[in-house]
């Protein structure tokens, strides 16, 4: 499962999700264009062609919209990591693949789909349910790399599991927080690489 969920309540009124999905659509290409924080609903309502009344049956705010949208962003990054994982052969494998995929992922983000990019840095900053549900998901994913790597002998079981994840969560930061990702591009060629070495001789058995 990559899809994220987020537990805010991100839409209200009809359940007409094509509807929602016409207008998470057109706003996504808003932002893209403009910018989140430079677009008001009333924006997004001309743009689309429907009355900003009519946008507020479906979502209760532009921050709702955001969200939707950051959903969608986040989850895609999940997938392409659950895809570069699954080319593993072994946890320390896939261990690799997860850091080098997060940072590869994120860079492309950045400079491919810069206004969505600044949308997911603004989320993760903000601390919204999108940001935080993405997180625990690749905590998640995490927690099954490690817990495999122990019951197959590859990494040591002394330290208690939550804490391993825990600490090593933080290492990856700098690429699972988008808002992190732009201070670290300069590093993302080689720092991956490093720093899942340093990782895996710590789980060592």
């Amino acid at each position: 499962m990559n899809e994220i969920e987020s537990s805010s309540p991100q839409a209200r009124g009809p359940a007409d999700h094509s509807v929602r999905e016409q207008i998470v659509e057109a706003a996504g290409k808003h932002f893209s264009h403009y910018g989140y924080d430079k677009t008001t609903v009333s924006d997004l309502a001309k743009a689309i062609g429907f009355s900003k009344a009519y946008i507020y049956k479906f979502f209760d705010s532009k921050q709702a919209i955001g969200e939707a949208i950051c959903t969608r962003t986040l989850s895609a990054i999940v997938a392409a990591v659950d895809e570069a994982i699954a080319g593993g052969t072994t946890a320390t494998e896939k261990l690799r693949l997860l850091f080098k995929s997060l940072a590869k992922t994120g860079v492309n983000l950045f400079f491919n789909e810069r206004k969505l990019y600044d949308i997911a840095a603004h989320s993760a900053g903000e601390g919204w349910p999108s940001a935080l549900a993405y997180g625990q998901r690749i905590r998640q994913i995490l927690t099954e790399i490690i817990r495999e790597g122990r019951e197959m002998g590859e990494f040591e079981r002394k330290t208690p599991l939550d804490e391993t994840v825990h600490a090593i969560y933080l290492v990856m930061q700098p690429y699972v927080n988008p808002l992190l990702l732009q201070y670290n591009l300069d590093l993302v060629e080689d720092a991956p690489t490093r720093l899942s070495n340093l990782v895996l001789r710590s789980l060592a058995p």
